[in-house]
């Protein structure tokens, strides 16, 4: 799953690296430690040009009765995307900007698992395959950064198998598309979903970097650049389990 990530680049340079038009107005600070119904950078597309756009961290289907229903919908699954997620697979899908994630590992001799920071070693953004929905409050109740007019916009993280450098640490991880995949995902006029599918991989091997942190990410309260340095195992490995 991706349950923890960072997002510490400012929207413009966001809308450089993936082409794309910035926000007019919503901008969200750079926070190391999103956690789950937290507000996001997507990048979608609309009549041929690509946006920066802020939604909610959790799927909320145009069915649901309230957005509580995202706290449990902040990943999708690539194994079951047609058959539980169709609609937005067919015509919503985004690209979610990350500086880098988080995961827990499970340190053999040791009591609590070791948090990891997961990146590209060349520094350049990570870019998640995630879908976007539209929720409509019926009832004028729900009050939210994402909130346009009456309706909520939300989105998912699409979760795959690990590849080698991942699986050590968790059997599943974010899908990461290549620069070259960016076109093909985002064209809201594309129906292929044999071709999408294609797309919904482990990432190549060597294409991400992992090392251990400090157990301060552990709750989310906590902020700041220092979350995603490097420390030694041991020190890591103590506080917060998750």
């Amino acid at each position: 799953m991706c349950g923890r990530f960072v997002s510490a680049s400012p929207p413009d340079e966001i809308a450089r690296y993936f082409d794309a038009v910035e926000p007019e107005e919503t901008v969200l600070e750079p926070s190391y430690n999103v956690a789950p119904t937290d507000d996001v950078y997507g990048v979608v597309e609309h009549d041929g040009e690509r946006v920066v756009e802020v939604f909610h961290w959790g799927l909320v289907p145009n069915w649901a009765k309230s957005p509580a229903v995202g706290s449990r919908m902040i990943n999708a699954r690539a194994e079951t995307i047609t058959s539980k997620f169709k609609p937005a697979f067919t015509k919503r899908r985004c690209i979610v900007p990350a500086t880098g994630f988080y995961e827990w590992k499970t340190v053999p001799g040791q009591k609590k698992k070791q948090p990891q920071f997961i990146h590209d070693p060349a520094g350049h953004p990570l870019a998640f395959a995630g879908l976007w929905e539209i929720w409509r409050d019926r009832d004028g109740t729900v009050t939210n950064k994402t909130l346009r007019g009456d309706a909520l916009y939300s989105c998912t993280i699409i979760t795959t198998t690990a590849n080698q450098d991942m699986a050590a640490v968790h059997d599943r991880m974010p899908v990461l598309l290549a620069p070259d995949s960016w076109a093909t995902w985002l064209d809201p006029a594309n129906g292929d979903l044999d071709a999408l599918e294609r797309l919904l991989v482990p990432a190549a091997n060597g294409l991400i970097e992992l090392y251990p942190v400090g157990s301060d990410v552990g709750n989310v309260a906590n902020q700041g650049a220092h979350l995603m340095a490097r420390v030694e195992p041991d020190v890591a490995a103590q506080g917060t389990l998750l």
